[in-house]
């Protein structure tokens, strides 16, 4: 069996975070090493702890949750970050995704689906309430996916086609996302498979032809 995924929590309500520590006790395979009330605290918190995820608010004072995000990722760039809020406009979600959030879930979400979340992001996946995953795919590929003549990729696969169009490797797509190089190529072939290309250099024109990568 897995050890348990190790999990810090951010958020300036405590009630929010004592309801949170609470449903993920039930969890076996998720351990709340620390909780902080503000994005300096998470600073100092993840630094003494060490966790795999980290779930935080956006809004918090003394250091907003999208600020200790790219912090944080300076530091430790596989470290996987899922933001857990109640804003789901616009503003809100690109804000979280240039920061480096590899997740983002709205604060109804029940305990199932944040620890699906969770799990996800650990393993170097992503994950994104159903509300804002348009978005979230606008965001990565520049332009309606329909309009670029792209299939619907996941998040994780526009990422790694991001990055595959700007020449990199698969241990760089590796690095700079947090994943395995296994998981960089389980993503490739996927993206192959969709695009219907022989290769990634052919999947690489389709996505520069998409906007992707310039």
């Amino acid at each position: 069996m897995n050890p348990p995924v190790r999990v810090v929590l951010a958020d300036d309500h405590p009630m929010f975070r004592f309801g949170v520590a609470a449903a993920l006790a039930t969890v076996p395979e998720v351990d709340l090493v620390g909780e902080a009330a503000n994005g300096r605290e998470l600073l100092a918190v993840v630094a003494s702890t060490g966790p795999d995820v980290v779930l935080t608010d956006l809004a918090m004072p003394d250091l907003d949750g999208a600020a200790a995000t790219r912090a944080l990722l300076a530091r430790d760039p596989a470290l996987g970050v899922l933001v857990l809020t109640m804003h789901d406009d616009d503003r809100s979600v690109v804000q979280a995704l240039r920061a480096g959030a590899r997740g983002y879930l709205l604060k109804g979400a029940g305990r199932d689906e944040l620890v699906r979340a969770v799990l996800a992001v650990a393993a170097g996946e992503a994950l994104y309430d159903a509300k804002v995953a348009r978005r979230v795919i606008a965001f990565h590929s520049g332009a309606p996916v329909g309009s670029a003549g792209l299939p619907d990729l996941t998040p994780r696969e526009l990422q790694v086609l991001e990055l595959l169009a700007r020449g990199e490797r698969n241990a760089a797509i590796a690095r700079r996302l947090g994943m395995t190089d296994k998981t960089v190529r389980n993503h490739v072939s996927a993206i192959l498979t969709k695009l219907r290309v022989p290769d990634r250099t052919a999947a690489a024109l389709r996505a520069r032809d998409a906007g992707l990568g310039l």
